[in-house]
């Protein structure tokens, strides 16, 4: 598929400093997309992007911003100017906490909900609207596996990454009939520095079988168009550890939007 066709010709990539993120503008940048890139450190972004610039020449804009700041959407917004963004990616969201609920700052949970359930939702309100008013776009919300079930010690990020899950659905559910794509990629473990910091810091070492950056960016931009839902490591009939398959939550929230649609038409 052709994606820059597609989606092109601007993508924004909320947490792109690294791993998965820095996976995605690789990969976007090799396949003609001009980048706006977003994370709170400024320095690998702009490294990143002097490499992007150089292996592939395209326009690659870096910013600062706090996704866990109240502005954060706003920021965005302003970042964008009047450039047609065609494909947002949110996939800051990342729990460093590592803490029981109780045990941790309830500032701390607070800036987690703040970057992962309102950021992400005026992001989306901010962007999508243009896509749905040209008839075209892609949204890709990078989830967790934790979205299916709270788990201790990931209190409010599980919790926050179940909204994103059932947000993007929703959204899924409304953009699809204008033309504009929306996947909740529900990621497992993946080998980046955030995740080996958490590890090292709880005295662990990384697992065997993570994911790498490149492979969970490269099926999150291939699954886009057949959304809303792709699980890392399950076929899309496979329910696994999400209890329910991929093409089974599609099936069920096609099947009560007909039969929102035909109540309506009555």
């Amino acid at each position: 598929m052709d994606l820059h066709a597609r989606y092109g010709p601007w993508a924004l990539i909320a947490g792109a400093s690294e791993g998965t993120g820095a996976a995605f503008a690789r990969q976007l940048a090799a396949q003609g997309f001009n980048l706006i890139l977003v994370a709170r450190r400024l320095a690998p972004l702009n490294e990143l992007a002097e490499t992007i610039l150089t292996e592939h020449g395209v326009t690659c804009l870096t910013a600062s911003i706090d996704l866990s700041s109240n502005d954060a959407a706003d920021r965005l917004l302003e970042l964008a100017e009047d450039r047609e963004i065609g494909l947002l990616i949110l996939n800051a969201g990342a729990d460093a906490n590592g803490a029981p609920f109780l045990d941790g700052a309830l500032a701390n949970w607070d800036a987690l909900v703040m970057r992962n359930v309102m950021t992400v939702m005026r992001a989306c309100h901010h962007f999508a609207a243009p896509m749905r008013a040209r008839g075209r776009g892609g949204v890709i919300l990078c989830g967790s596996g934790a979205c299916y079930g709270g788990l201790p010690g990931i209190a409010a990020y599980a919790g926050s990454k179940a909204f994103d899950l059932v947000f993007g659905e929703a959204l899924w559910a409304e953009l699809q009939p204008h033309g504009v794509d929306v996947l909740n990629l529900v990621m497992g473990r993946t080998d980046t520095p955030a995740h080996r910091e958490l590890l090292a810091r709880q005295g662990k070492t990384l697992p065997d079988g993570c994911a790498s950056p490149e492979d969970v960016a490269a099926l999150g931009l291939a699954r886009l168009p057949h959304g809303p839902i792709c699980n890392w490591g399950l076929a899309d009939e496979d329910a696994g550890y999400a209890g329910s398959s991929a093409a089974q939550r599609r099936n069920r929230i096609r099947q009560i939007s007909a039969a929102i649609a035909g109540q309506e038409a009555e």
